[in-house]
């Protein structure tokens, strides 16, 4: 069989003029992106407003109520003894109940307009809302265009006996990338960004305690302001930690094991998780150490979100020959031979330990738990003698 080559310069330039054009599109809906977020604000911040505004307006036609009904009963008594009382008593009594009634309706007419922006402005909201998901599923589809279109097809200078099933994983990994990209995002959103703007209103608050309240319900509430930056500082270190452990380069996989484990127990209180180690810790190839850690990050994550389990246990056991690690929880377990929609995670676990020759195995039932099994081989070459 004869394999045609490809004219490579021009499938570069053919790629660099797809890239600028996807680029300047994810550009352009980046733009809508960013402005809708900024009228989400502004809108926000009206319609805060709008709320605060209705519940006076609510309130001071209420108590107009009560001074329209209070004033009805007056001319009634007025007219009803009519000579008792003066002409200028009677128009008095006449003028107030007008006024009143006036009032009244001015400020139910009032009520009902601000009822009606607020409504508007909240449909409005979610209309920006829907158009920022939007924008943010395109922009991470154009992404995921981009990374295949500057990936090796690039430097494609032949075409491969097994191209499409390159292409599935390729795709695959980039697709993982840009979910994780977009959890983080919404994870870095949800955590320390909003922390922070809670910081920035809690501060305008500390001012205003302090001048209406004095300086020991000050103190109370900086003390509260403390809790809540050291919440967001350990939230950023939290996130720093789950994207690649420094301790992992200057450590080692077993110590790095052994924080992040008592670490995410602290912060879970879901859970204890109970960390063995046999046999010697030494030093592994920077991709074994960082593959493995993954794989028990997963497992353990896994764990805490879906099994409802009460303890977890990860063995770790390092010979001459292989690395064998078991992650065993007391969960609700789930039926393997189901497929399930978001099983991603497991499909990727796998593909790791077959890029490092290894095998992985999962058993699980229903009421059951959960054990993984992991074996990678070591052969002599591949290890590492007092460090990378």
């Amino acid at each position: 069989m004869k394999i045609k080559k490809f004219d490579t310069e021009t499938l570069d330039e053919i790629l660099e003029k797809m890239i600028e054009t996807v680029g300047n599109s994810k550009d352009e809906i980046f733009h809508i992106s960013e402005q809708c977020r900024k009228d989400f604000e502004t809108i926000t911040a009206e319609l805060n407003s709008i709320r605060l505004f209705v519940y006076k307006v609510i309130d001071d036609g209420d108590i107009l109520e009560q001074q329209v009904r209070h004033a009805r009963k007056r001319l009634s008594e007025v007219s009803m003894n009519f000579k008792q009382y003066s002409e200028s008593e009677v128009r008095d009594a006449y003028e107030k109940a007008h006024q009143l009634q006036m009032d009244l309706s001015i400020n139910q007419q009032q009520e009902k307009q601000l009822r009606d922006k607020r409504d508007d402005l909240e449909r409005r909201l979610l209309g920006i809302t829907e158009t920022i998901e939007r924008a943010e599923h395109l922009v991470s589809q154009i992404s995921v265009v981009m990374n295949y279109l500057t990936s090796d097809l690039k430097q494609m200078g032949e075409i491969l006996e097994d191209a499409k099933a390159k292409q599935d994983f390729g795709l695959k990994i980039i697709e993982a990338q840009e979910d994780e990209r977009r959890r983080l995002s919404r994870e870095i959103h949800d955590g320390p960004a909003q922390m922070l703007a809670n910081v920035m209103m809690r501060s305008d608050l500390i001012e205003r305690v302090y001048r209406e309240k004095g300086g020991e319900e000050a103190i109370l509430e900086v003390r509260s302001f403390k809790k809540m930056v050291r919440s967001a500082l350990y939230e950023v270190r939290r996130i720093i930690y789950d994207l690649r452990p420094m301790a992992l380069d200057d450590l080692g996989l077993i110590p790095t094991l052994r924080k992040y484990l008592q670490t995410i127990e602290e912060y879970h209180h879901k859970a204890k998780i109970e960390f063995m180690s046999i046999g010697p810790e030494e030093r592994l190839p920077a991709k074994y150490e960082v593959a493995l850690f993954r794989l028990i990050q997963e497992s353990v994550q896994n764990a805490l979100k879906h099994s409802q389990a009460s303890v977890i246990t990860v063995r770790i056991e390092m010979t001459k020959q292989a690395i064998n690690v078991l992650i065993n929880d007391n969960g609700v377990g789930f039926d393997t031979g189901k497929k399930y929609p978001d099983s991603f995670g497991i499909l990727g676990m796998k593909e790791r330990v077959e890029l490092l020759h290894g095998e992985i195995a999962i058993d699980s039932g229903v009421r059951k738990g959960t054990k993984v099994f992991i074996r990678v081989p070591l052969a002599e070459e591949r290890k590492v003698k007092g460090g990378h």
